[in-house]
């Protein structure tokens, strides 16, 4: 079972003996497509930035996703999922992610 949006993952990100949660921003792969996804990594180390997003969930320790480490890794680098988040977490985590990346997103009025 592949990593799909809005879930959250612990992931192999290539350091070290480190993984670390992770939420998935990307859409599913189609066959003709590379098997790699997009996430943004949750941390607890935080430093009071406003990409940094805290979302209180019980699968994780008390921290926030940092839209600034915004990264893309193979799906085999997926070690096991810790839940999904809600529609309007994931929405405000895309939001501020947009933020960093400079695209501007149009609201529905």
């Amino acid at each position: 079972m592949p990593p799909r949006r809005g879930e959250v993952w612990l992931f192999d990100l290539g350091m070290a003996a480190k993984t670390r949660p992770v939420l998935v921003v990307s859409v599913d792969y189609g066959d003709s497509d590379r098997a790699i996804v997009t996430v943004v990594p949750h941390t607890t180390d935080l430093r009071q930035s406003p990409f940094e997003i805290p979302i209180k969930v019980p699968f994780l320790r008390p921290g926030a996703f940092l839209v600034q480490g915004v990264s893309t890794y193979p799906k085999a680098w997926a070690i096991r999922k810790l839940g999904t988040l809600q529609p309007g977490q994931i929405q405000t985590i895309t939001d501020q992610l947009a933020a960093w990346l400079g695209i501007q997103v149009k609201k529905n009025a």
